[in-house]
């Protein structure tokens, strides 16, 4: 679980902005967890079927990118599918899975322990947009970040530069990155993606109320709120919001909030870059683009970044 206190914090903050917002990491409570894997597995959803594409048809090259005897680290683990694959062409000396639910870092540890019982395996729990306390004693060899899903599309171009350069810090020697990048795209397709059929993009959007109302003491009605999802097509980015369907106001604990009709609480941003504009962001964040990946239809690609 995040801190109880970390979490009213940053809701209370968001929710006082001229534009309300709320950060995507708390998206990931267990039924959060349960909902994205869902998403995942959509029809319309093409990132993570285009990335398991892509990492099954060049594993041997990944791997060999990464090298033999590395410790694997991986932020944002979640079920650890792709993991999986890397994981058993790597054979790296060590596996720490980075999770801010702790209900799916659990689950995906066991799994691997399973599937893999001669792997040194060491879950933390933890927030890796901000500065960790990763183990360093399971191996003395290289360290790789491995950091699949387009989540560093989850921020700003410039969180992004933040969070590259905090990692490389945390690489030391000859450490690397593999970073999966959803890539720009038609507009349709981006569309499709984020405002599934089913809804169950919208669910998962949703839940966050769900979760403020159960853990902070709010009474937001989810029902009153409708999920919207857009391109913004100058800031090269998907908005996600939960729009307010008519004047009410919520409260958490003590805290009051009015919504106008049609007012949104802006809840995730997802980035979308060239492969040129992004070897441009890591470079100047400390990295040197030595490989690239693509999947065969070109839509998402995986970056083999090496500290410089």
């Amino acid at each position: 679980m995040v801190p109880a206190d970390s979490f009213r914090e940053d809701v209370i903050a968001g929710l006082s902005l001229p534009q309300k917002a709320l950060p995507p990491k708390y998206f990931y409570d267990a039924r959060g967890s349960r909902l994205f894997e869902a998403i995942c597995t959509l029809r319309e959803y093409y990132p993570t079927r285009s990335e398991l594409a892509l990492t099954r048809a060049r594993i041997g090259a990944i791997a060999r990118f990464a090298g033999s005897g590395s410790t694997l680290v991986e932020y944002g683990s979640g079920a650890s599918v792709k993991s999986r694959l890397l994981i058993g062409a790597l054979r790296p000396s060590a596996y720490v899975p980075v999770d801010i639910s702790e209900a799916a870092l659990r689950g995906a540890a066991a799994d691997l322990r399973r599937r893999f019982p001669w792997l040194d395996i060491l879950a933390v729990h933890g927030d890796f947009s901000r500065p960790l306390q990763i183990p360093v004693a399971l191996s003395p060899g290289r360290r790789v970040v491995y950091f699949p899903g387009s989540t560093i599309g989850n921020l700003t171009p410039g969180e992004a530069h933040a969070f590259l350069r905090m990692t490389r810090g945390q690489l030391g020697p000859s450490g690397a990155m593999l970073v999966g990048v959803d890539l720009t795209k038609d507009a349709n397709v981006l569309h499709a993606a984020y405002n599934d059929a089913r809804g169950i993009t919208a669910a998962f959007n949703l839940n966050l109320l769900v979760r403020i109302n159960r853990e902070l003491d709010g009474d937001f009605k989810p029902r009153r709120f409708r999920h919207y999802a857009f391109y913004n097509t100058t800031l090269g980015r998907i908005e996600m919001h939960l729009v307010s369907l008519a004047p009410q106001s919520v409260n958490i604990g003590n805290h009051r909030f009015a919504f106008e009709k049609g007012e949104s609480i802006h809840t995730e941003n997802s980035y979308k870059y060239s492969i040129d504009g992004f070897r441009a962001l890591a470079r100047s964040a400390g990295f040197s683009g030595e490989k690239v990946w693509q999947d065969a239809k070109g839509l998402f690609s995986l970056h083999g970044l090496v500290a410089d």
